[in-house]
């Protein structure tokens, strides 16, 4: 059994007992002692009458020890005291700093979680944009289709209006024909091959028959000059009842005239007997002369 005792200047004795004691099983317990400053704080034990006169042996041989061994014993106890006391300071202030920095660390944690929970949200707003787009391009794709299929049906319209109007335009009288003349160059020669949009090319055929049919509608008075069947020319006033019928008569009523249209253009025939009628018609309409009914020459194909 070992007996722990606080010796003077923080020094520990351990002592053994008789082994005689320890054979006949005369073991004493004793609790540990605690001493500060050189001092014995507590001390509990139960020992024997021969193990205390060994302890007392043994205390006076320590107090022979020389002088200069305690001294030195006592350095090495400030020594280590200092060093434990930095040692403490140390840790405090190890411990302040880790307080901190967990501090620190804990606020930089729930700072992160916010953000990535804003980012999260974000995120989530970004894929519901992508799925709306998605869902709008997805529209927009089969709009498109539906687009190209009733262009590849308007293209096929306006190739059969635009080579109707150009043959349109071969039966139409001057006047008109000069009226829509800057629409009809741009009717394109080759559909297939152009640079115009399809509204374009709509929008040029509707300008073109506008007019036509606006002339269609009227009777016009127009002067002209008008070539003979002898060759020579003559400056006549000519009468436009639509684009399908005309006459002409020039100034002295000696010579006059009749034009149908046809596939190839118009056809002017000498109609000389008709110029006195032909004459007070045009007379009629330009308010030279009272309203009167008057009887002319016509001809269907």
């Amino acid at each position: 059994m070992f007996v722990c005792l606080k010796s003077y200047k923080n020094t520990n004795i351990l002592l053994k007992e008789d082994e005689q004691i320890m054979k006949n099983k005369k073991i004493y317990k004793c609790r540990r002692v605690k001493t500060m400053g050189g001092k014995l704080v507590k001390m509990r034990c139960r020992l024997p009458t021969a193990a205390l006169l060994l302890i007392a042996f043994s205390m006076f041989a320590f107090i022979t020890i020389p002088f200069e061994t305690a001294n030195g014993s006592v350095d090495s106890a400030r020594a280590a005291l200092e060093k434990w006391v930095e040692t403490r300071r140390i840790i405090s202030k190890e411990k302040l700093e880790f307080e901190l920095a967990k501090e620190m660390l804990s606020e930089r944690i729930e700072l992160l979680g916010r953000e990535i929970e804003t980012v999260r949200k974000k995120n989530s707003e970004i894929e519901e944009s992508i799925t709306e787009a998605d869902k709008k391009r997805a529209e927009m794709l089969e709009e498109n289709e539906k687009l190209k299929k009733a262009s590849t049906t308007l293209s096929a319209t306006v190739i059969e209006l635009e080579t109707r109007t150009r043959e349109l335009l071969k039966k139409l009288p001057d006047p008109i024909s000069k009226r829509v003349k800057p629409l009809s160059q741009r009717l394109s020669e080759n559909p297939e091959n152009t640079k115009l949009s399809l509204g374009e090319r709509f929008q040029n055929i509707i300008g073109i028959l506008n007019e036509v049919n606006k002339f269609n509608g009227e009777i016009s008075v127009v002067s002209e000059v008008h070539g003979l069947p002898d060759g020579s020319h003559v400056e006549a006033t000519a009468l436009y009842i639509g684009i399908g019928q005309a006459y002409f008569v020039n100034g002295i009523c000696d010579k006059a005239g009749l034009g149908t249209a046809s596939q190839d253009g118009w056809i002017w025939k000498s109609a000389n007997e008709h110029a006195a009628a032909i004459a007070k018609a045009i007379a009629i309409l330009k308010n030279e002369t009272a309203a009167a009914f008057v009887q002319l020459p016509i001809e269907i194909q």
